[in-house]
């Protein structure tokens, strides 16, 4: 789904999202109208619009309501879970994730509300299928492919600084399902990370496909960030999470990036968990 609602329009979905602020106040307050629903999602996903002091933007709610349980997330809510990722996100001061927020009110009750970005359709691609004597210059690999009739290909992704700012977020929020399709490139340049209800796992689950920069060493601004993290969660950031995660959570949450700063590397798929999501894209 991706034209506009009636009475929207996209430069002012490109405006909130460079003003957190004031997309936070518009998804927080503002009247949610609901145009229709996104039927190739799990759970229940709503394409909304949101009006405050006459600024309407498209919107992504996703009651609580429609969620499906999940037998290895018995714990809080896939809404939680995403406004936490937001939340999270926002104090790396990495514009990750768009702006999110949890509205107690909403027409099919309490959910999580999140502003549209449209896909930039002029964006060049993220991941690629190549031989697999590659990757070409400007790429990283991340498995081989089987495809049809018993031929193999390298899946590949861009060696790209936003995706790497990604690959490091991920890695903190224990993301379970880095899909192809779970990341946007917009037409502002910024490359934005959607559906994170399945994060924040005390046990590791990272499935990802941002594995192109696996044990190679963190860049000086993912250490600076995420030691400025490290001493949020003690704070302000922990207690702002606490609503939407366990306390033994947030104990493994803590204990992520402490091992990230320890360690310097981004981290290595897991030998005892399938590290590449399925569908990957």
């Amino acid at each position: 789904m991706s034209a506009e609602p009636p009475g929207t329009d996209p430069a002012t979905s490109a405006a909130l999202a460079a003003d957190p602020a004031a997309a936070l106040a518009l998804l927080r307050d503002g009247a949610l109208a609901v145009h229709g629903r996104v039927t190739d999602a799990s759970n229940a996903v709503l394409y909304c619009t949101v009006t405050l002091d006459g600024v309407t933007a498209p919107c992504v709610y996703k009651p609580v309501a429609g969620e499906r349980p999940l037998w290895d997330f018995p714990d809080g809510t896939l809404a939680g879970r995403e406004t936490a990722a937001h939340d999270l996100a926002a104090a790396t001061g990495w514009p990750l994730v768009p702006p999110t927020v949890l509205r107690a009110e909403a027409p099919a009750g309490p959910g999580m509300v999140q502003l549209w970005i449209e896909p930039d359709p002029d964006a060049p691609e993220l991941l690629d299928l190549q031989p697999l004597d590659g990757p070409a210059d400007g790429w990283l690999p991340i498995v081989r492919a089987e495809l049809e009739a018993g031929r193999q290909a390298l899946l590949v992704h861009r060696d790209d600084d936003r995706l790497r700012r990604l690959a490091v977020l991920d890695a903190v929020l224990n993301n379970a399902d880095r899909k192809g399709g779970h990341w946007i490139p917009a037409a502002d340049g910024r490359i934005y990370g959607i559906d994170h209800g399945i994060t924040f796992h005390a046990e590791p689950k990272l499935r990802t496909l941002l594995w192109g920069w696996a044990d190679r060493a963190l860049t000086a601004e993912a250490v600076e960030m995420l030691g400025r993290l490290a001493r949020d969660l003690d704070g302000a950031l922990g207690e702002r999470l606490r609503p939407h995660l366990t306390a033994v959570e947030l104990d493994a949450l803590r204990a992520r990036t402490a091992a990230l700063l320890r360690t310097g590397r981004h981290p290595l798929p897991s030998a005892d968990w399938p590290s590449i999501p399925w569908p990957p894209v």
